[in-house]
């Protein structure tokens, strides 16, 4: 019999209510030593998917009113007996309730130990386990759609259809090479392979998708360079939507980097403010100059800046060399006053400039597409199977890197036996990435970065 556990499965500051969840063989006998229903019914007594009204109890004595909501096994988010008990969400009461409930028997649960036995009773595979945690975690709302979406099994269902067609295949193999006299129909070369263009087809959609994927869930690393007074700050305040870098007209305001993450439509960017490019005798300032060419030459986008009322000077060419390559934007700021600059020398480096007065909060729209042109993120469905962290992707490599050896040596006329080898050696690793073969350390590893209420 497991031990039954309880934590605090709401946020860590006051609020409307606090939920503590308790799960375990013991869960609602534990729960009804602390809790009184209104109407005197014991939670015993009560079916799953039933709440009863009435007070939490330490030492005979009720100190707030509760709701308790009962979920019997297997019907639960853990598989186990489930309480919850939902009290108002001041940080003492809330405490104090789950002190009560550890007093009652219960003990304190570990990191995703919830989510864990979740994964253990079957309730969900591993790839839908990190799935809670990437939608806890989302930061936009693209980000909370494809976290959706791989809870809802959507990778795991993609996965799945292709472990169907490869232990098919395998066991057709098998049984083809093993057991020559038998009366088993043919296996052919054709169906082989097949089944094996159909598998590199999807697990290679997969990795292709992989790099996008991550820039709309996770955010992108996001550098604004430019020279002094370009309005760089004013730009980083404009998507901020608050004063986050200090604007004004004296060159060198900004002398360190200046950090946020912000919403530009659905994609959220890592945001680095950075001193003025210019050649400075100021060490301090100077220093924060090294640091913001290092930014450009580090970040995965560059938000190029450029003052449209001056002409470019050398600190401007110097910025865009240090584009050449990248994944970089010019935004032409300043669009109200009277157009002064050279574009010709930024059209031949970047493909895509636009035009922006970040003071009066104009161009944030042309600027957000852009950015998505410039990362290839324009047509990304999130509504698609998506791998969510580099541990599903190396399980899909591996298994990516064996189908393509296996097809290599069906075309060639290599046996089965030899054949099968290799495709035995992908689906363990899909295997892997689903959690019906990981490692207990991995499974443990997983989960270790789950808040405790999860």
């Amino acid at each position: 019999m497991s031990k039954t556990i309880a934590a605090i499965a709401t946020g860590n500051s006051a609020g409307g209510i606090g939920v503590i969840r308790i799960s375990g063989d013991d869960a609602i006998e534990i729960a009804q030593r602390v809790f009184q229903a209104a109407d005197g019914t014991p939670l015993t007594e009560l079916k799953g998917y039933t709440a009863k009204f009435g007070n939490v109890v330490s030492h005979g004595e009720s100190f707030d009113n509760a709701i308790a909501l009962v979920f019997r096994a297997p019907k639960s988010y853990t598989g186990e007996n489930v309480v919850e008990l939902s009290v108002h969400g001041g940080l003492f009461v809330v405490e104090k309730t789950l002190e009560t409930v550890f007093d009652a028997g219960a003990v304190p649960a570990e990191a995703g130990e919830f989510t864990k036995r979740a994964f253990l009773n079957g309730k969900m595979d591993l790839a839908q386990a990190e799935g809670v945690a990437a939608l806890i975690s989302a930061g936009g709302q693209e980000a909370a759609k494809a976290s959706f979406n791989l809870l809802q099994g959507s990778l795991s269902n993609k996965i799945t259809a292709v472990l169907d067609r490869l232990i098919d295949c395998s066991s057709s193999m098998a049984a083809w090479v093993d057991y020559p006299d038998e009366e088993i129909p043919e296996f052919t070369d054709d169906a082989l392979i097949d089944t094996l263009t159909f598998a590199q087809n999807e697990l290679k959609s997969l990795l292709d998708n992989y790099e996008n994927g991550i820039i709309m869930t996770e955010g992108v690393d996001t550098v604004i360079a430019g020279r002094p007074n370009t309005g760089k700050s004013t730009l980083m305040n404009m998507l901020a939507g608050r004063e986050k870098s200090i604007v004004t007209h004296i060159e060198g305001t900004t002398r360190d980097i200046v950090e946020d993450s912000v919403r530009l439509g659905n994609m959220v960017l890592h945001l680095s403010d950075t001193a003025g490019l210019r050649k400075s005798d100021d060490i301090v300032e100077a220093i924060g100059i090294q640091k913001a060419l290092d930014k450009v030459e580090n970040s995965t986008l560059v938000l190029a800046v450029f003052d449209s009322s001056q002409k470019l000077n050398n600190d401007d060419l110097t910025l865009i060399t240090a584009c050449q390559g990248k994944k970089a934007v010019a935004v032409v700021n300043k669009t109200d006053l009277e157009s002064e600059i050279d574009i010709e020398k930024i059209t031949a480096v970047f493909d895509e400039i636009v035009y922006i007065s970040a003071k009066n909060h104009q161009g944030t729209a042309e600027l957000e597409s852009a950015v998505k042109r410039v990362l290839g993120v324009e047509t990304f469905d999130s509504s698609q199977p998506l791998l969510a962290n580099q541990r599903q992707k190396l399980c899909v490599k591996r298994a990516y890197d064996s189908i393509c050896q296996a097809l290599t040596g069906a075309q060639m006329g290599v046996t089965f036996d030899a054949v099968n080898v290799m495709i035995d050696s992908a689906v363990d690793d899909l295997l892997s990435l689903t959690g019906k073969k990981a490692t207990e350390e991995v499974v443990n590893n997983i989960f270790s970065k789950f808040c405790v209420g999860k």
